[in-house]
């Protein structure tokens, strides 16, 4: 998992004032992502227990995050069994007591789901090229053998089609990336671009990157 830049702006969580957060990120329909969390150690217990509860009396399927601007953003939560959590004990002594930082994320930031196709991707907003860690996250991911030098076409055809874009929710010091590979439509595809020759077993080497040795004999 990246690491948060500090210091970093506090978004309020309007079900839950004692709870603040720096960075959000939520998919297409609105679902949470990932986010990471300030608290005392009981405000934060207290919010994993109402995620537990669901929309059973005083539980929590989604909640609002306030804006800088003062704009309500809604998170839904779904089903908690997709979420995995880390927590760390920071700032021990301040005059609110102890504060936890927790980060709440869809398990697919960590482990593809090899058996749908489909992979989630946090990456600092400060990177200024991501290609290299989506295309690690697409071979990791694709049931497909993929071999490196198609690493442009492939990510390309995968963009075109919507198998591959960035989040649209995205709060804080991190993008997010959702890849969902339609594999018999990709196999389809990728058969057609070998049968063109676009897509080759041995990376093709320009005339250009070629050289000629001389024999011994004609440079003595």
């Amino acid at each position: 998992m990246p690491a948060l830049s500090s210091p970093a702006t506090l978004y309020r969580i309007d079900e839950c004032p004692d709870l603040m957060a720096d960075a959000c990120v939520g998919d297409d329909q609105g679902n949470l992502v990932f986010v990471s969390l300030w608290a005392r150690d009981t405000a934060i217990q207290q919010f994993i227990a109402r995620l537990t509860l669901g929309r059973d009396a005083d539980g929590l399927d989604q909640f609002h995050l306030v804006t800088a601007q003062g704009s309500s953003i809604p998170l839904f939560i779904g089903s908690v069994d997709r979420l995995e959590k880390r927590m760390t004990r920071a700032y021990r002594r301040t005059l609110f007591g102890s504060m936890v930082n927790l980060w709440l994320f869809d398990r697919r930031c960590t482990r593809p789901d090899k058996s749908n196709a489909s992979a989630l991707a946090l990456l600092p907003r400060s990177t200024i090229d991501p290609t290299a860690r989506l295309w690690r996250l697409v071979r990791d991911t694709c049931p497909l053998p993929l071999l490196d030098h198609w690493q442009d076409q492939v990510l390309a055809h995968l963009r075109a089609h919507d198998m591959l874009h960035r989040l649209p929710l995205a709060i804080g010091p991190l993008d997010g990336y959702h890849l969902a590979m339609d594999v018999p439509a990709l196999t389809q595809a990728l058969g057609d671009l070998i049968r063109h020759g676009t897509l080759t077993a041995h990376e093709l080497i320009s005339k250009s990157d070629t050289f000629f040795t001389l024999p011994f004999a004609a440079v003595a």
